[in-house]
């Protein structure tokens, strides 16, 4: 995501409802400026779709900061699902003309909950315009994820001279089920012998136990951790990277990829969060209830966790013993007695 500052940026209504989500809601800034940059891109779509600017104007340069209470009041259902069409078919994606489903779907999120707040919380529109606009259907695909054995695989084809590092770093990702930004925001104030205290999305708290594998690399990485010549900034930080700065998300990714090439895995399938689903997967078929596993991964909604329930086969190979019928067997008696009655 390219560098933003909404406070710069941002004409007042939006930038109080950036300030809002920071600062009540208490909203990533990760999250708020993606936030940000939809409504920038939607605002400017507004404005050359009313030929309000020039048609010669690069969309990239359309201005925003004189967006205003009349402009918004102006906007209809109509335009938003004009927004949607475009961003579908004429919006640039990373490889091709129009942008995908997720990317649309996160958009309107942001569009909706702009209008919920003028409407709600400041009381200057009577309407929410995008309130019943349907979001686009999402096609729901099974997590991928490691089978045991290649997880074990990955681990031991950890190597060099960060291993200890490496190796408790996709061991946690693989026993707790941790979203990458998790583990790399880890802190060493964080620690006990038994737990590790986790910051999630929209800055809430969860407490993970540790079981012994993951208790005993920590103790290993903690031995040769160099905590000489660290950043003052990064002074806490559980892990560090090569130049004794916080390690990021980005190394962890490389990480991953690295490793699963070494252990002689697919490595374009795997990230940290193939390796959060392999967690998650491997809990539910080895007895963790559903409630927990929502615990244990950090999910606000149940449902959100439910699709691990649909890849647990051994489930559905038990349910289906399950059922009484599956025992019965055709006998002779039937057979003749089925025959008889032909006759």
């Amino acid at each position: 995501m390219a560098a933003v500052d909404y406070r710069l940026e941002a004409p007042p209504l939006v930038r109080d409802f950036l300030q809002y989500h920071e600062t009540i809601k208490n909203h990533s800034t990760r999250t708020v400026d993606g936030y940000y940059i939809d409504l920038r891109l939607f605002l400017r779509y507004i404005k050359w779709d009313h030929e309000l600017v020039s048609r010669d104007t690069p969309f990239e340069e359309i201005p925003i900061s004189d967006i205003d209470l009349s402009f918004l009041r102006a906007i209809k259902k109509t335009d938003i699902y004009n927004f949607l069409s475009w961003l579908a078919r004429d919006r640039q994606g990373k490889q091709q003309m129009g942008l995908g489903v997720p990317a649309r779907a996160r958009k309107l999120v942001a569009v909706r909950s702009f209008f919920e707040y003028l409407v709600l919380k400041r009381d200057l529109l009577t309407v929410n315009p995008a309130a019943d606009i349907d979001s686009p259907r999402l096609r729901k695909s099974l997590p991928v994820y490691l089978t045991e054995s290649n997880a074990v695989k990955l681990l031991d084809a950890v190597d060099g001279p960060y291993a200890e590092r490496d190796f408790c770093m996709l061991l946690l990702l693989l026993s707790c089920g941790m979203r990458v930004s998790e583990l790399a925001g880890l802190n060493l104030k964080d620690l006990t012998p038994e737990t590790i205290r986790v910051l999630g999305k929209g800055n809430k708290e969860r407490i993970l136990y540790l079981n012994p594998a993951c208790q005993q690399a920590l103790q290993d990485y903690l031995a040769v951790r160099d905590g000489t010549n660290v950043h003052p900034k990064d002074k806490d930080a559980l892990f560090l990277s090569r130049n004794h700065r916080r390690i990021s998300v980005d190394t962890i990714q490389n990480l991953v990829k690295k490793t699963a090439a070494a252990a002689g895995l697919d490595a374009k399938r795997y990230s940290p969060h193939k390796l959060r689903h392999t967690a998650a997967t491997l809990m539910l078929q080895n007895g963790v209830d559903v409630r927990t596993l929502q615990e244990v991964l950090g999910h606000e909604s149940l449902n959100t966790t439910q699709i691990y329930t649909h890849i647990d086969n051994e489930g559905l190979r038990t349910a289906a013993r399950a059922n009484p019928i599956g025992r019965y067997r055709k006998t002779e008696h039937n057979e003749s007695s089925e025959e008889d009655e032909s006759c």
